[in-house]
């Protein structure tokens, strides 16, 4: 891990926009909004940090298994869907659980659920049509992601977001030989919709302080793609595992962040007080080293076996202060 107070190359920082990334994420905001694009555009002219976006394809990581996976996931994104069959079909809560499982048990994705679109999630000039989202979960080899800021971290994470790609291909592909019309979502370009409130709604688990999902059988260590569609599948429901109160009383992620763009309190982002990361100081670091994932590695609840274990204690804890009228 980097030591030492981090200094950005000059070369980079000439390439930032006038206008703050946090400006655009909506920092500060009291009234409710869809997000913006600050990042990962699928084109970087259409983004006000394309410049900087383009300079991160620059940077050499030294391991030639990026451009690797490079390649693989856009054959994957290229590859076509299959054709809608002509009647949409009765999906039984039997059969998605079916599919589910055989899904979990071949490696297709690692979890999944689904819930209600919530067309605030859209990211702000893109108008969703469907109305349920199927999100699915990729988990990171511990070992591997605990490597960064190291390229070997990065280029785990550029594994599970092929794996991603693979994944919401075929949910969406099963949806449309089901005669259900499906569109697959992956990063990491931001794509159509923020994934993050989507897979809290599904059941994922709880936003952490270092701005990303935290769930019980995998911490923080996993990568997230979607699947948009009209078929009425079974719901999954958001859930509380005391993770919020958790975050609130540690200080790991916080003192491990290389550019120490992870602070201690909650803060008002589009009209929400939730946990944020400070783009302006996050951004240079993730970019001269091909990506980061500190956060997600040192994160308690990623350690294999831990997050069961830490929910566990959470619920008892939480019902001890029930019984005795403290909540």
């Amino acid at each position: 891990m980097t030591k030492g107070k981090f200094q950005p190359r000059p070369e980079q920082m000439a390439l930032y926009p006038a206008v703050s990334g946090n400006t655009i994420n909506g920092l500060g905001e009291t009234e409710r909004r869809r997000p913006s694009y600050v990042y990962w555009g699928n084109d970087p002219e259409d983004v006000a940090h394309g410049a900087v976006q383009r300079w991160f394809y620059t940077v050499d990581p030294g391991l030639a298994g990026y451009g690797q996976e490079r390649q693989r996931r856009a054959a994957i994104l290229d590859a076509p869907l299959v054709p809608l069959a002509d009647k949409p079909e009765q999906i039984k809560p039997e059969d998605f659980a079916t599919f589910s499982h055989q899904g979990l048990d071949g490696g297709d994705f690692d979890k999944i659920g689904v819930a209600p679109f919530d067309h605030e999630w859209a990211f702000e000039g893109v108008e969703i049509a469907f109305e349920r989202v199927v999100m699915l979960g990729f988990h990171h080899d511990f070992e591997e992601i605990s490597k960064a800021p190291a390229p070997e971290g990065g280029l785990e994470v550029m594994r599970q977001y092929r794996r991603a790609a693979h994944g919401a291909k075929a949910v969406a592909n099963w949806l449309r030989t089901k005669g259900w019309d499906a569109e697959p979502l992956t990063g990491p370009m931001s794509g159509k919709i923020a994934m993050i409130p989507a897979a809290l709604a599904c059941g994922f688990g709880e936003l952490g302080k270092h701005g990303s999902v935290i769930t019980p059988e995998f911490g923080s260590s996993f990568r997230l793609s979607a699947v948009l569609t009209d078929c009425p599948l079974p719901l999954s429901a958001p859930v509380d595992h005391g993770i919020d109160d958790f975050c609130m009383n540690c200080r790991v992620c916080e003192d491990a962040c290389p550019p120490k763009a992870i602070g201690p309190e909650k803060q008002r982002v589009r009209g929400e007080l939730k946990w944020y990361v400070d783009f302006d100081k996050c951004l240079p670091f993730f970019n001269e080293h091909q990506g980061c994932a500190v956060c997600l590695a040192v994160c308690p609840w990623s350690r294999p076996g831990v997050g069961p274990r830490l929910a566990d204690k959470l619920e008892r804890r939480r019902t001890r202060k029930t019984l005795a009228g403290e909540g």
